[in-house]
Formats: structure tokens, C-alpha cells, sequence
């Protein structure tokens, strides 16, 4: 049938694993035991990886519509599929634990996918086509018939047992193929559990009971989260898929639920986005606070905390597996011949190693923004912290590094990373009556002024009008947005808006959709919503709310964003969803509701 749009996808969550499922009914990716781990469907990046489609016989023939939704408040995904012999509808989710109401949701997630087929007229002939293949594809497993009707697989460390209330499975091979009926107002049920061969075992579940369940834990999640602010019929779904992409067992947020969907077809650009990173901490952050809690906030901050450790001369790697992994290597998988065949496919990030200056600006801004909850006396974790943090930007920020983009050629000085850096010893210098003996606010101070004064004479180019990727570079980045965003300038420095209008100018199209800089294929959805932040905070409020609501259009029809949109064809690109493309989306509808806010 070929390779389904990267927005043809939905997503589902435990809060501990994340899966896609397609608008034809195939279960394409799902690494089950948490985001970063090992996935038994990866067809997503390679036709042979594993997939677990569930839909009418003959689905793409004329006659044949799909209608999808998410519950309201769930990442419980309902599709319905209208035929010329009648409609049924497939429900789609990963469990919930039996019984997990508000912040317990995702603690003890069962690692079960429930599929329930519900017959709505006529009489639909089904097909369910189960393929595992764990290892990311490497595996195939033995099947066997089990006494109760399911099906066991078992390869390596993977257990995998196929249940259902009421359809005969049988093994075949190396998959289990069935077809069957539905008629007006008949049920059926799948649940597919996941075990270790070593360690736990697959938990046997009622698809039925649990699927009501699973919607009333995130419906109750949700209760006791209120947006009061504008566009909330788009930002309380985007706090939603937030909350879908948080760990829950750690409190860290993935970047995404995927690897190596190309930033451009037939590009290599494609990275592993399963891990959680410390440059996103405070726009991250913001997001929970406005839109989904505060709760899951702190929760991330003592990650934060934890994963980091105790601070030498060593950088603080911009990203972390979601306990708190540090050495996140990675390599290529030759097996996998990726999404469109757009190679190669990577396991882990080689930018955990990489000089990143702009984290302890991230951090320490959201330290910042959440000092009244954290108190007025920072326990000795946090304050060892923040002390940490500050003396290793005094120390290094003359250094060059590799950006917030990460490049992987020369490090340079950045603008983005040097404005990071100003930040971390601005917010230090604040915060300075909280951290005991040992702060140093005056030379603190001074050194925030020298990077100031750095950046605003090195980082400007008059020729162009604005300030630059590097210093003395002649490159526009989108990535200047920020500086009004963590209050190094105002928007309305001559110097800003004139950047403001060169980036709309030379990195934008006439949707809005920003591009990071001059050579990159697609726009940026982060950079897009930057620029919505931007446009308020110079009093262009109507402008505002028009280029808002243009690339919030970008989303699929459930809601999603990827990381980018092709500039021509409009389709989403990178991987998905994307958590800062959501994260944009928030804050930027905060900021329209509150121009002072942040």
C-alpha cells in the first residue's frame, strides 16, 4: 500500500512507551518497554521491521472513508472506517494500569496494546495481520498456539502473547493472520501484552474492561489540569500529547517517540529524538506550567537534578536517556533502509558527547522562573546545582561549541549559546541570595556584562541588519527569535526588529513557516511559533494571531505535529510527534493571551 504519510499517523501512550498507529489500521512502530528501548514494530523505518495491522478487508478500495478522533483529554485514538458493506470502528491504546487515577498515570503501566473492533452497521469482513519482529526487525520469533485461544511469541529477551475475547487466533510461521466479521453493535477485542523472558511476564488483561479504564485515567488526568487561557481547543490537546511523551516513571520528557524520520526525503539527517534534552528545559518547562501542571514540572526539575550529578570541569551533556542515562552512543542500523528509504537509521545520539554552552543557560532559567515554588532556601542538591552551573559558564563561555542546532562540523561561537550564556549568569546573579557563602553575584555580574557586550558587538552585522548565527558570521538563524524570549533584548530594540524583519523576510514563506537558516529544506514549526512570540511582544498582535493560527493548521487531523513541513508540499517531516513543535504551539498561545507573560 506504500509508505503512509508521516501525518497519516496517530499516537498512543502509557506514559512509559509510546506507538504509532497508521489511518489504515497498522501499528507501525511501538518499543514497549519504554520510549528508548527496543521496538518489536518498526515497519515505520523498514517495510520488514514488524507491523500490527487491524482493519476491513480490501481498506483503500473505492468506497472505502476513514474518520479518526482521540477521546477527549486521552491518547485513546478511535477510527472509524465507513465501507460499501457497512462501518465498524477500531479503538486504539496502550494501558493504562488498572485503577491509576491523576499523577499516578504511566507509574505501573502494563505494557499492553489494546485494539477493540465495534461493528456500527452492515457487516464489515475484517483482516488482522500480526507481525512481531523485536530487536527494531533483527528477530523473528517462534509462535505457538496457546490453550486459551492466544498466541506466544518469544525471541531473545521479548515475550509477546496475542489475546483476544473473541476471535480464534492461530500461529502461523512467523505471523498470525486472521479474517473475520463484525456486524451493527458486535465487540471484539485484541490485547497484545509484552513480557521479558528473564523478568516479568506479560500481563493477561480484559481488552473491554481495560480499554474503559485506560480512558477514564486520562480523563481524570486531565480534570485536574485547567488552561485558562486563549486557543485552549488546541493547547489542551498539545499538553496532552505533552504529558503522552513524559516518562512517568523519572518525570524527563522525550523529545519525540521515534528514530531517523528524515528531516528532508533522501536526506541523512535523521536522528534518535527517544531521549530527554536539557536545552529544551525551559521552554519545556513553561509548557507544563501553563498548560498541563505543575506537578509534572517539579517532577522534571528533580530529574534534571538527578540526572546531572555532582558538576566538575566536565560540560553537562545537553541530553539524557529518560532515567538519567548519560552515554546515549550512537550507531547505525544497516538493516533498516528507513523511512521512504531515507537512510541511514540511528540508535542513540552522538550529540550527548558534544559541547552544548546554552544548557546551563536553559536550566538555570527555569530555576528562575519556578523560585517562588522552589522556596526561598534551595536544598543542598539544587543549590550544588546551580553553583555548578554558574562557574563552568564563568569558566568557558569564550569557548566555541556546537550550537543549538548541534552541528556536527566545526564548532563556532554561536549567538544562540554565547545569549544562553549572558542568561545563566544573569538569572545566577538574581538568584545569588538563595545560594549560600560561596556566590560570587559581583563577579558573576561582571562577566554577564563582558558576554553582553560581546554579543552585541560581535553578533550584530549591520550589513545584514541583524544579529547572525556566529559572531562575525554573515549566516541568518532563525534561532535569534529567542533573544527577546529570555529577555536579552527587548522585541522592540531597533536591533530585534530589524532581525525580526530580515528572519520574516529571508527564512520565512508567506505562511510563516520559518526556516532555521538559508539551506534548510523545510520550515521549523519551534522557529515558526518564535516568531508568533516575536510579533506579540512588538504590539503586531493581530499579525500575531494570524500566523498562529496559520501554522497551528500544519497539524494532522488528530492534532499532531512532526518537527518540520515541507516548504512545497506542506507535509510534516522529522520525527513525531514532536515535543517542541508542541511546546512552541503552548507557549506561543500563552504568550497571545498574556504579552507580559514569561
Amino acid at each position: 500500500m506504500g509508505q503512509p504519510a508521516i501525518s497519516d499517523y496517530g499516537f498512543l501512550s502509557d506514559c512509559r512507551s509510546g506507538a504509532l498507529v497508521s489511518r489504515d489500521g497498522s501499528v507501525d512502530w511501538w518499543c514497549p518497554d519504554r520510549f528508548d528501548g527496543s521496538a518489536v514494530f518498526a515497519r515505520v523505518v523498514g517495510p520488514q521491521a514488524g507491523h500490527f495491522r487491524l482493519a476491513p478487508v480490501g481498506a483503500g478500495r473505492p468506497g472505502h472513508r476513514v474518520e479518526r478522533a482521540y477521546h477527549p483529554d486521552t491518547l485513546v485514538l478511535r477510527t472509524v472506517h465507513h465501507t460499501p458493506e457497512g462501518s465498524v470502528a477500531v479503538t486504539d491504546a496502550l494501558a493504562a494500569e488498572i485503577g491509576a487515577r491523576a499523577h499516578q498515570l504511566g507509574m505501573n503501566s502494563p505494557a499492553v496494546l489494546l485494539r477493540v473492533v465495534e461493528g456500527l452497521s452492515g457487516r464489515v469482513r475484517m483482516a488482522l495481520e500480526y507481525v512481531p519482529r523485536p530487536a527494531h526487525g533483527l528477530l523473528t520469533p517462534y509462535l505457538h498456539d496457546q490453550p486459551d485461544g492466544s498466541v506466544l511469541a518469544t525471541a531473545g529477551s521479548v515475550v509477546l502473547v496475542l489475546g483476544t475475547n473473541g476471535v480464534p487466533l492461530h500461529a502461523g510461521q512467523d505471523r498470525v493472520y486472521e479474517e473475520f466479521e463484525v456486524s451493527d453493535g458486535q465487540v471484539v477485542g485484541f490485547n497484545l501484552a509484552y513480557g521479558e523472558a528473564y523478568g516479568t511476564p506479560p500481563v493477561r488483561l480484559d481488552p473491554l474492561t481495560t480499554l474503559a479504564e485506560t480512558i477514564e485515567a486520562w480523563e481524570a488526568y486531565r480534570e485536574t489540569h485547567k488552561y485558562p487561557g486563549r486557543y485552549s481547543e488546541l493547547v489542551r490537546p498539545s499538553a496532552t500529547v505533552l504529558t503522552g511523551l513524559t516518562y512517568a516513571r523519572s518525570g524527563a520528557v522525550a523529545a519525540a517517540a521515534t528514530t531517523s524520520l528524515p528531516e528532508e526525503l533522501g536526506g541523512e539527517r535523521n536522528y534518535d529524538y527517544r531521549y530527554s534534552w536539557l536545552r529544551d528545559f525551559s521552554m519545556t518547562l513553561r509548557a507544563l506550567w501553563v498548560a498541563a501542571c505543575p506537578h509534572e514540572a517539579s517532577r522534571l526539575f528533580a530529574w534534571v537534578t538527578r540526572s546531572i550529578g555532582r558538576i566538575g570541569d566536565k560540560p553537562v551533556p545537553v541530553v539524557f536517556g529518560l532515567e538519567g542515562e548519560r552515554d546515549l552512543t550512537e550507531h547505525e542500523c544497516p538493516h533498516l533502509p528507513g523511512y521512504a528509504g531515507s537512510g541511514p537509521v540511528r540508535m542513540g545520539n552522538d550529540a550527548w558527547c558534544q559541547r552544548q554552552l546554552d544548557v546551563p543557560g536553559e536550566i538555570l532559567t527555569a530555576v528562575w522562573r519556578l523560585r517562588d515554588y522552589l522556596g526561598d532556601t534551595f536544598d543542598e542538591e539544587l543549590r550544588e546545582m546551580v553553583l555548578g552551573l554558574t562557574e563552568q559558564v564563568a569558566s568557558t563561555w569564550r569557548l566555541p561549541d556546537r550550537g543549538m542546532w548541534e552541528t556536527r562540523d566545526e564548532e563556532r561561537h554561536y549567538l544562540s549559546s554565547k545569549v544562553l550564556c549572558w542568561a545563566a549568569l544573569d538569572r545566577a546573579v538574581k538568584l545569588a541570595d538563595r545560594l549560600g557563602d560561596r556566590a560570587d553575584p559581583g563577579r558573576w555580574a561582571a562577566i554577564r556584562d563582558e558576554i553582553r557586550d560581546a554579543v552585541l558587538r560581535e553578533g550584530w552585522n549591520d550589513r545584514i541588519g541583524a544579529f547572525t548565527a556566529a559572531f562575525g558570521s554573515t549566516e541568518l538563524d532563525a534561532s535569534a527569535l529567542f533573544l527577546p524570549v529570555v529577555h536579552f533584548l527587548p522585541a522592540n530594540d531597533p536591533r530585534m526588529r530589524s532581525t525580526i524583519a530580515v528572519i520574516e523576510r529571508d527564512l520565512s514563506n508567506e505562511d510563516g513557516l520559518v526556516r532555521r537558516w538559508n539551506t534548510d529544506p523545510a520550515g521549523f514549526l519551534l522557529c515558526s511559533f518564535w516568531l508568533v512570540e516575536c510579533l506579540v511582544m512588538t504590539g503586531e498582535q493581530r499579525r500575531a494571531e494570524e500566523l498562529f493560527e496559520r501554522v497551528s493548521g500544519y497539524a494532522n487531523d488528530v492534532g499532531l505535529f512532526s518537527e518540520q513541513i515541507d516548504l512545497i508540499t506542506g507535509a510534516q517531516l522529522g520525527n513525531t510527534p514532536q515535543a517542541l513543535s508542541h511546546i512552541g504551539q503552548i507557549n506561543a498561545a500563552w504568550r497571545l493571551t498574556d504579552p507580559s507573560a514569561f
